[in-house]
């Protein structure tokens, strides 16, 4: 099954690194098909806006010219620059991936992201001040009323849900690559091999600590973030029916920023969304690839030797990018790769939530102290994850 989802996340990643081309190919386009497609999306995004705005303040004038204008727009011409970005963003993460010089980029990535972070909120909060787009608390009261909304083309609200809820936040895949991160970050080693010594423990607790902070942090980051898009995007795409899919998804996505930014909109957008998904990007593939040779020594098929574990990392970095940009290249709808990984994910929680059991209950030292509080919350967590994955296994064979 962890095959299944290796397969999964490199679609996913397939329709991240497709998402990078495309904010690329939107901000330096390199074919004039390329220029013509960025001017009509803009121009059809940028009108669809301007059509609800006249539709909330009832300036019926307005709003037939609308109307005519949005239906006079041409349809775009057929244009790969996107796949041609994908193509060399993944060249040069293969490089940085064999070479493992990463750090420059990820301090310069995680001021971004950060910043990119800020604006989304504030963004939200300056939202409100528009009056055909501010959001009303009875409409957070509904959306949290225990009930989904109807189906739309076929579609399942809830398993859309649960697909999303297999990969916001801390998903499946980012729980199994978390320890390399503590590995090569220095846990393991700061703290040393277990021992009965009190110092021993004194820096287990102490490291353990430090885990906690990256837990309990990250959680508060990601919450507020997807709050923040989630709220965003029900009030700017849901209000004005536009669908961020396929070689459309980044420009119509940008439109979340237009009604507060205006024609700044598409810009902080863009560099916000290289810096998001091309951050992601290296960071998932880095930590796949040691996951996939981990799996194949610890089944026995290849041999626990440091220097062969060093030299399959490299290939491993030029194969997963290979093939994400070639699932993207012959399947160019990005949130639909996206959410496959995400159903496959969920279905994975319940095994990992099984693993992290045995490991509290089998393999950790008694002298750690657990309390009840955080085991119970670790049972909770267990049974939710049950839940979910039954249900999803359910709705996709059975339903």
């Amino acid at each position: 099954f962890w095959f299944l989802m290796l397969l999964s996340i490199l679609g996913q990643q397939g329709g991240i690194i497709g998402g990078v081309g495309q904010a690329m190919a939107i901000t330096f386009p390199l074919t004039e098909a390329g220029e013509i497609k960025n001017r009509i999306l803009s121009k059809k995004v940028t009108t669809t806006i301007k059509l609800n705005e006249a539709k909330a303040k009832k300036d019926f004038d307005q709003l037939k010219k609308l109307e005519e204008k949005l239906a006079s727009i041409p349809h775009f011409p057929s244009s790969r620059d996107d796949l041609i970005w994908s193509i060399l963003i993944a060249s040069f993460t293969i490089i940085l991936l064999i070479n493992g010089k990463f750090s420059l980029i990820e301090k310069f990535c995680i001021i971004l992201v950060s910043s990119f972070t800020l604006i989304t909120i504030l963004n939200l909060f300056a939202l409100q001040s528009h009056g055909s787009w501010a959001i009303k608390m009875e409409e957070i009261v509904h959306g949290l009323s225990f009930s989904f909304p109807e189906a739309i083309n076929g579609s399942n609200p809830l398993l859309t849900a649960i697909a999303t809820f297999g990969i916001i936040g801390v998903g499946a895949s980012e729980i199994l690559v978390y320890p390399y991160w503590c590995t090569e970050k220095g846990y393991g080693a700061f703290t040393g091999k277990r021992n009965d010594s009190s110092d021993w423990l004194y820096r287990a607790k102490g490291w353990i600590k430090v885990m906690k902070w990256d837990a309990w942090g990250s959680m508060i980051v990601y919450t507020f973030c997807t709050i923040a898009f989630y709220l965003l995007g029900a009030s700017i795409l849901g209000r004005s029916g536009l669908l961020p899919a396929g070689g459309e998804m980044i420009q119509t996505l940008s439109s979340m920023y237009r009604p507060v930014f205006g024609e700044w909109a598409q810009m902080i957008f863009l560099i916000g969304a290289v810096a998001v998904l091309f951050s992601t990007f290296f960071v998932a593939l880095a930590g796949q690839s040691r996951m996939a040779v981990d799996a194949l020594m610890t089944s026995g098929i290849l041999p626990q030797e440091k220097k062969l574990r060093t030299k399959l990392i490299k290939i491993f970095g030029i194969i997963f990018p290979t093939l994400c940009v070639m699932c993207y290249a012959f399947f160019p709808k990005p949130v639909f790769l996206i959410l496959i990984s995400g159903s496959m994910q969920a279905l994975m929680l319940p095994i990992v939530g099984f693993a992290v059991l045995f490991f509290r209950y089998k393999l950790s030292d008694s002298r750690l102290g657990y309390s009840k509080t955080w085991d119970i919350f670790l049972w909770v967590s267990f049974v939710s994850f049950i839940v979910i994955g039954v249900y999803q296994l359910y709705s996709k064979i059975l339903g």
